[in-house]
């Protein structure tokens, strides 16, 4: 499994970005949990948002209601949309797919994409 981040860059305080990140490979399947990660300078990589096959979302208490978190099954992709962006947004996202299945855990992660707010 192949995931591409794509999205980032450099934007003021209270703009907007969108992420987007494409699953690929033959292992994939829309069984995984989809989810972007920031790891902001100096930081540990954290939760920002995921979402399970069947919809169920989950946020940091940080991003709740400016960050949304979407999946498109057809195109194996997931999105985070981020609205009224603030400087301690800045850090690079990474997606992850992740699944438990047959006793076993499945881990991808993506490479990352650099957000930058800039106050």
């Amino acid at each position: 499994v192949q995931l591409q981040a794509s999205g980032g860059g450099l934007v003021q305080a209270g703009g907007s970005l969108r992420l987007s990140c494409a699953a690929s490979g033959s292992g994939f399947s829309i069984n995984y949990i989809m989810g972007w990660y920031r790891q902001a300078p100096g930081k540990l990589r954290g939760l920002v948002a995921s979402m399970t096959p069947s919809g169920s979302t989950n946020y940091a208490d940080s991003v709740k209601g400016r960050f949304t978190i979407s999946r498109d099954n057809a195109k194996n992709t997931v999105y985070l949309q981020m609205n009224s962006l603030s400087p301690e947004d800045t850090g690079v996202y990474f997606c992850n797919a992740n699944r438990f299945y047959a006793s076993t855990q499945y881990n991808y992660w993506g490479q990352g994409t650099l957000v930058t707010v800039s106050s």
